[in-house]
Formats: structure tokens, C-alpha cells, sequence
């Protein structure tokens, strides 16, 4: 057991999902720009359509029922992931479970948005594109639905709170236990970046661990500063859940690869995306991982990573919009 495992240990868990994730290298890209990149599967954790939502949920659904809430009441966009494994881990608890999603409602459901149909969840649609007033809105609805005689556990977008984030210190465990039973170490870490979640938890674990690497965040919704901030709060308030401290002065956050917002898709990610599914037999999503991995494409094209390094490309999950 490390250290990041001896302070997780007390905290409860439900333990639906797959772990650890597997690791893998990619081969074409030593083939292509003569560095070592590998792939974290977190896209496989095994749960309700899989991804890296699931780490964060098993902290967070063990929270809800340890104060006795019937109710899960979860924020994020139509083809939110995180809303949809929500929807699976309340349906799987026995729990109610209410989505305030953000965008107009579509006639037909695809995706998502069509698992969270199946799974019974009460969808509260809000034609809005603003974060800001989807959080407002589902705090409106959660004193609703506390009127109404529900117990609720409401988690923000992404479930990016200090005891979701245990699930992605967690991770960083598990990546510095790959790395003993590769033979290896990691010199960097990419990752989509969007409510900030998985990047704090990493750099909480990395700072547990004293793990020299660097965990660079492909921003997918906010500027850098925004999300560099964000980050480190998120990071400083899990830290003091785990009573330890958090160096944040590493946090790397690059903003080029959004384009027009969150959700929009950009030529560079739709090559990526292309690239993964062709040569590498992975699929990627066209809001968080393509847009992840358009970054890791052109770092290495570009060659910002130094010469000999490993790469490890984190992929967060969330292809359901694949079958739309």
C-alpha cells in the first residue's frame, strides 16, 4: 500500500467500477515522432458505459447513502457523462435520481441523454448554455424536491467536489503502481480538463506521492486562468479532506484547444478523434478526450515534450455520443 492508498483508507466507498484501469502503449507515435506515449484506459472502468465519472462517484454515492439521501440530484449538459453514470450508480443504489440538464430538449433522445431515459431518471431540461445558471437552477430544484419530502445529495458539474476528487487521487495511485509494474516512469500526464475534478485529484495525489512528473490539463470549457484557479482550490480543499497540502504551483492548464466553447467541436479534434479510431483502434469523444488528445497530437508535432520522455494520455471515457 503507498501513501496515497494509507490516506483514502478511511473514507467509504461503493465500489461499482473497474479498477485499476489498464495500460497500454501506442505504438505509432513511437513509430511517428520517436517518443513513448501510452494509454490509461479509464474509458473501460466497466460501469454503466464507462469512464472516468466513475471514480469520482464511488467517493460520492457512498457519501449520499452514509447521510441517508433518497435522492441524487446531479447538473451537466444533454449529453452530460457524468449525468449519465449518475443515472446508472442511483438506478443500481436504489435511489431517485433528478438531472438538471442544460440545453433545449431534443424531440428524439440519442446517446446519453437515451441511457438516462432508460434508467429512469427525471430529466429537467434548461435551455441554457451558461454553467453558472445550471448550478443555479438545480439548487432551485434540489429545495423543490427537499419541500416535496425527497432526502437530496446534490453533486455539481462533474461531481468536481474534495470527496469527488478522492476518486482521482486515487488514480494517481494507481498510475504510480502502472509505472512499478511497467518498469517506467511517467515524465508527463494529458488529460481533458473540464470541471476540474481529475486534474486536482492527481496533482493532490502527485503531491502525497512527491511524483516529479508533469500533469498537463487540455482545457475543454474555461480559459486558463479560470481553470488554473478552480483547480487549485479544488485541489487545496481535497488536500485538507486527506489532512495534507497541496503543491499548486505546478498546475499546468493550455486553453488552445477549445475553440469556440465547450461542446464545439474543432477540425484539430475531429482529426484526432479520426487518428485515434484508425490507427490506434481507440474512440474518442468530440467534447473532452478528442479535444485532449488534438493537444497531445500537436505537443508532440511540435516537440514540446523533451526528447526521451513517456507520455501517458489519460482517457477519461465518454463515447456514448459515438452512437448517436
Amino acid at each position: 500500500m503507498n501513501a496515497i492508498d494509507r490516506k483514502l483508507e478511511l473514507f467509504p466507498r461503493r465500489r461499482y467500477s473497474l479498477l485499476p484501469t489498464p495500460v497500454h502503449e501506442i505504438p505509432v507515435f513511437l513509430e511517428m515522432f520517436g517518443l513513448h506515449v501510452y494509454c490509461k484506459r479509464d474509458d473501460l472502468t466497466g460501469f454503466g458505459f464507462g469512464g472516468n465519472k466513475s471514480r469520482k462517484l464511488d467517493f460520492l454515492i457512498a457519501e449520499a447513502l452514509d447521510q441517508g439521501c433518497d435522492t441524487l440530484l446531479a447538473v451537466g449538459a444533454n449529453q452530460s457523462n457524468f449525468c449519465r453514470m449518475v443515472a446508472a450508480y442511483g438506478s443500481a443504489s436504489g435511489m431517485q435520481v433528478h438531472l438538471l440538464l442544460g440545453g433545449r430538449e431534443p424531440p428524439t433522445p440519442t446517446g446519453n441523454l437515451l441511457i438516462d431515459h432508460m434508467l429512469d431518471a427525471r430529466r429537467h431540461h434548461m435551455d441554457s448554455s451558461d454553467w453558472h445558471a445550471w448550478e443555479e437552477e438545480a439548487r432551485s430544484l434540489e429545495q423543490r424536491l427537499i419541500k416535496s419530502g425527497r432526502k437530496v445529495y446534490r453533486m455539481p458539474i462533474g461531481g468536481s467536489t474534495p470527496v469527488g476528487a478522492l476518486g482521482c487521487v486515487q488514480a494517481m495511485s494507481e498510475i504510480i503502481d502502472d509505472e512499478v509494474r511497467l518498469g517506467l516512469q511517467f515524465d508527463y500526464i494529458v488529460l481533458a480538463s473540464g470541471s476540474g475534478g481529475t486534474q486536482a485529484g492527481l496533482l493532490t495525489g502527485k503531491s502525497i506521492a512527491g511524483w516529479p512528473g508533469k500533469i498537463i490539463g487540455m482545457s475543454v470549457a474555461k480559459d486558463s486562468s479560470a481553470q488554473s484557479l478552480d483547480i487549485s482550490k479544488l485541489a487545496t480543499d481535497t488536500a485538507k479532506l486527506l489532512e495534507t497540502t497541496a503543491v499548486t504551483d505546478t498546475i499546468v492548464v493550455d486553453d488552445s484547444y477549445i475553440g469556440d466553447g465547450y461542446g464545439c467541436r474543432t477540425p484539430a479534434c475531429e482529426e484526432a478523434v479520426g487518428f485515434f479510431a484508425r490507427r490506434c483502434g481507440i474512440f474518442l469523444d468530440h467534447v473532452y478526450t478528442g479535444k485532449a488528445a488534438a493537444g497531445l497530437i500537436d505537443y508532440l508535432r511540435t516537440g514540446r515534450f523533451d526528447a526521451g520522455s513517456r507520455v501517458l494520455f489519460l482517457h477519461t471515457g465518454g463515447n456514448v455520443e459515438l452512437f448517436e
